[in-house]
């Protein structure tokens, strides 16, 4: 007897509309994400459409929104790939509610509304908090590198700047002079040459060497407010001078090269405060330093600002270590405000044996960094700060291994920390996503 199977028409056209929703479970993360796009407040990039009456109606802000926010929790944030997921995959669809905006319309609108995506973190964050009833005691705060659009070989240091420079002065002096000596011939020969058009190889040269100039110009920009910012006199800080290390990128001269996981890259140094019982991220900031020594400060501000709340206690690791900052965290001028800190004075090894616990009362004239070395050598101080790397470093690995965020698409300080938001804003999302349907 033949086998027989369950029916399989794929060339029968559907009788009656279907409805979308239908095609998903019900507690499926778009519908998540599309109930939550709908608590937020979007004024901001609403009022943008409501000012201009010409032309089509635009797709509504609402829609856009959910589309970037679903992308980038699934770790789909390219514009095209966005459209392209509308057309194929019916999470996005039932988003869109069968509309289809194409790759541009997308991509233009994250750059129109960047600074209102960039405030939807705090909205979604005050809302995560409030729906928890959560209270923000003690955090843990943490870098990470993130890469930038650019590549470090598009880097220049100021050494090569100047050879480089001499170099093509040099060519282009040739070039001109070859000219001059080609063009006395061909007069020679054949009469008055016109004489305006610039030889291709000294137009290459040339512009090369205005970028070249421009980019000197930046780097000593940034050596004299690098000279300002440490103190230096302004007579002085106006004669400073790069370094011949000092780099500029010419894709995106805003990045750096830092050192990361995977080597040194050109990169953007991601800061993110989190609390220990969801694991949401209750302040995020970007900044373009490599060193985190003075990122601790703007980060428990933002944290303050972005979540409404203070926290009562920060885990950091050595890379925050200073006495201003400990002094910071002190607030000894404002009580009220002050931070209980455990922030680890030196990098251990993997396995190296805790240090012995100090005995008898503390010495007189230690510094802070002293204090807290001593603070974290017993057994109280060893057991909270154990919990720094099971709070904060697991959330970078779920932003950069399962999401395969790693790297910005946006180029530039102010478009790349609206982005960062945006990736902590799905963060927070998926986390609250979790806790909803477990």
């Amino acid at each position: 007897m033949a086998k027989t199977y369950r029916a399989y028409l794929p060339e029968q056209s559907l009788l009656l509309a279907p409805n979308l929703r239908d095609w998903l479970p019900a507690d499926h993360l778009a519908y998540f994400v599309g109930e939550l796009v709908e608590e937020l407040e979007l004024g901001a990039i609403e009022s943008y459409y409501e000012a201009e009456t010409r032309g089509r109606p635009p797709y509504h802000p609402r829609l856009m929104v959910k589309l970037l926010v679903y992308g980038y929790c699934v770790g789909v944030r390219s514009s095209r790939k966005i459209a392209q997921r509308i057309d194929e995959d019916i999470a996005f669809r039932v988003l869109a509610a069968d509309n289809r905006p194409d790759f541009r319309t997308i991509s233009d609108f994250r750059k129109i509304h960047l600074k209102a995506l960039e405030a939807l973190f705090e909205q979604t964050l005050r809302l995560a908090l409030e729906a928890g009833a959560l209270q923000i005691g003690r955090v843990a705060l943490d870098g990470t590198k993130m890469k930038a659009n650019a590549s470090k070989h598009k880097a220049m240091s100021w050494k090569r700047m100047r050879e480089t420079e001499r170099r093509l002065r040099r060519e282009a002096r040739e070039i001109l002079a070859e000219a001059e000596r080609v063009d006395e011939q061909e007069d020679a020969r054949w009469g008055e040459w016109r004489g305006d058009e610039l030889p291709a190889e000294l137009a290459r040269r040339e512009s090369r060497l205005e970028r070249i100039r421009e980019a000197k110009k930046a780097l000593e920009q940034r050596a004299r407010e690098r000279a300002a910012a440490a103190g230096k006199a302004p007579q002085e800080a106006a004669k400073a001078q790069p370094g011949e290390k000092d780099q500029y990128n010419f894709t995106d001269p805003e990045s750096r090269i830092m050192k990361g996981g995977d080597g040194f890259v050109q990169a953007y140094n991601a800061q993110a405060a989190v609390e220990p019982t969801c694991q949401l991220i209750v302040g995020q900031t970007l900044t373009n330093e490599a060193n985190d020594k003075r990122q601790l400060a703007p980060l428990v501000e933002a944290l303050e600002r972005q979540a409404g709340q203070r926290p009562t206690g920060v885990l950091t690791d050595s890379g925050y270590c200073s006495e201003q900052n400990l002094e910071y965290l002190a607030s000894e001028d404002e009580p009220e405000k002050r931070i209980n800190a455990w922030v680890t004075t030196q990098k251990t090894k993997h396995n190296e044996p805790s240090p012995t616990v100090p005995r008898g009362r503390i010495p007189q004239g230690l510094t802070r960094v002293e204090r807290m070395k001593r603070k974290l050598c017993t057994k109280d101080g060893r057991k909270i700060y154990a919990r720094r790397k099971a709070i904060v470093e697991p959330v970078f690995g779920q932003i950069k291994q399962a999401r395969g965020i790693r790297q910005f698409l946006l180029r530039g300080l102010a478009k790349a920390q609206g982005e960062w938001a945006l990736i902590c804003l799905t963060h927070n999302v998926l986390k609250m996503h979790r806790l909803v349907t477990s």
